[in-house]
């Protein structure tokens, strides 16, 4: 049966187990790319000042107290993405038709434009804007928390055409879901069964090994590690931990947000430089939420490059071919010079 209703719909593979979204909505989003990966110049932009009437009003905003809302004068503009993944509006339904279930997409879906300067990316920004971003990140993670029905937030960035971005536009956005994506159910197994045998967490294992080894790493600093995976699924993944044990992203200091935003700045940097400018998803893992949450969880940014298309045998296999051992990625980002 076909639903009549307009609202999103989470459909679980009685197989797999994975979710997939249906949200027909997405569909009718912009789409600033030519066929050649070009942006189209013609297209006014609706993330830049004076274009806030092309969004839905701002939830939060970077903002000096003398500009008014959903005008320009903002650094940082937070609002509801207005072709959404998920709707915050109406009540969750679960329905089982034999084998099959789904769940109505209940949820919310935010964007986050980082800069009010359209040709401008996170590796052109200066260290304190951020910061700001960082601080946007915990902040807006804090206040959906609390929503009952919240179990997972998933802030993640789509840079490039080839990485799933439909606006140029320097921008994140952020996914709270009633359910755990499968990567997260994955990581938290994964994760449960080391701490079952070991009673130790098996990121803070992996970030002692790296360090010792230092074959993957690309730098370490006081607060935090940037290595390449020893399992890396594309050419120059990179990820970012802190070095001592937090589960929680959102409860990050200050003095950790002023390290991390150079350490993310530096480690795009290297990408960018390594690899010619690629697009790539910058993903942040933390903890879940409610009857989910454990302190065995390690938050971390995941820098995921795009350097080839995923083709049949990844798809159809679930395994994933990478052209450059991680080894050879980490010599080429640690010369690198900044």
């Amino acid at each position: 049966m076909i639903p009549h209703n307009s609202l999103p719909e989470f459909r679980k593979d009685p197989i797999s187990g994975t979710w997939v979204i249906f949200s027909s909505e997405r569909d009718n989003r912009p789409y600033q790319w030519t066929e050649e990966g070009k942006e189209k110049k013609e297209i006014v932009c609706p993330f830049c000042p004076g274009q806030e009437h092309q969004t839905p009003p701002e939830i939060f905003a970077e903002r000096p107290d003398s500009t008014t809302p959903d005008q320009a004068g903002w650094s940082i503009r937070v609002f509801p993405n207005k072709f959404p993944a998920l709707k915050r509006n109406g009540y969750i339904s679960h329905s089982q038709d034999g084998i099959f279930k789904s769940i109505t997409g209940i949820g919310v879906h935010e964007i986050i434009v980082e800069t009010n300067e359209h040709d401008k990316h996170l590796t052109d920004l200066s260290e304190a804007a951020i910061q700001k971003i960082l601080w946007t990140f915990k902040n807006r993670i804090l206040q959906l928390e609390a929503d009952p029905e919240i179990k997972y937030i998933l802030l993640f960035k789509n840079h490039g055409r080839e990485a799933g971005a439909s606006i140029a536009h320097s921008h994140t956005q952020l996914i709270a879901a009633p359910i755990l994506p499968k990567r997260i159910e994955e990581e938290l197994s994964g994760i449960q069964k080391y701490f079952n045998k070991t009673r130790r967490c098996i990121f803070c294992e992996v970030i002692s090994e790296e360090l010792q080894r230092q074959e993957r790493l690309v730098s370490a600093h006081q607060y935090f590690v940037v290595f390449e995976p020893y399992a890396s699924r594309f050419p120059y993944e990179t990820w970012i931990l802190p070095k001592q044990h937090q589960h929680r992203f959102e409860d990050i200091d200050e003095i950790h947000i002023v390290e991390l935003a150079s350490v993310l700045k530096q480690s795009l940097q290297r990408i960018m430089a390594a690899m010619n400018n690629p697009a790539y998803n910058l993903v942040l893992h933390t903890s879940p939420l409610k009857e989910f949450e454990t302190e065995n969880f390690h938050w971390h940014f995941e820098i995921l490059p795009m350097r080839s298309n995923i083709a049949g045998f990844e798809r159809g296999a679930g395994f994933f071919i990478n052209s450059i051992l991680p080894e050879k990625a980490a010599v080429v980002l640690r010369e690198i010079r900044l």
